[in-house]
């Protein structure tokens, strides 16, 4: 028991630090999806894009979680958070796993420093 327990925890340390080095790939990839999706025609970042739509730090409002589901299904999310959009975001549920991952770690790092 102790060795499957000193086994997970070092398989576990190990994911993590692949997570953490594949995290600036991740932001960059999600800049990327950021871009093709054209999310600046309705939102800013940094002073670029719409700036009726700013998501500089959005990270620390939203979970990453829910910055998911806003990409995903934005209008059960403006429904549920009783949120006054108008007009109201639309949903991108094609965006690929892959993609959608890096856009939301893109997104969840936009925090206040």
């Amino acid at each position: 028991m102790i060795r499957t327990a000193c086994a997970v925890v070092v398989t576990f340390g190990l994911m993590a630090g692949v997570a953490a080095a594949q995290a600036p790939a991740d932001v960059e990839r999600g800049k990327k999806v950021y871009a093709a999706e054209k999310c600046g025609v309705c939102h800013s970042i940094g002073g670029t894009g719409n700036k009726k739509g700013p998501l500089d730090e959005i990270g620390t409002r939203l979970t990453a979680a829910e910055i998911r589901e806003w990409i995903v299904n934005a209008p059960a999310m403006t429904a549920k958070t009783k949120a006054a959009r108008k007009p109201v975001m639309k949903a991108y549920p094609h965006i690929v796993k892959e993609d959608l991952d890096a856009l939301v770690a893109y997104l969840h790092g936009l925090k206040k420093s």
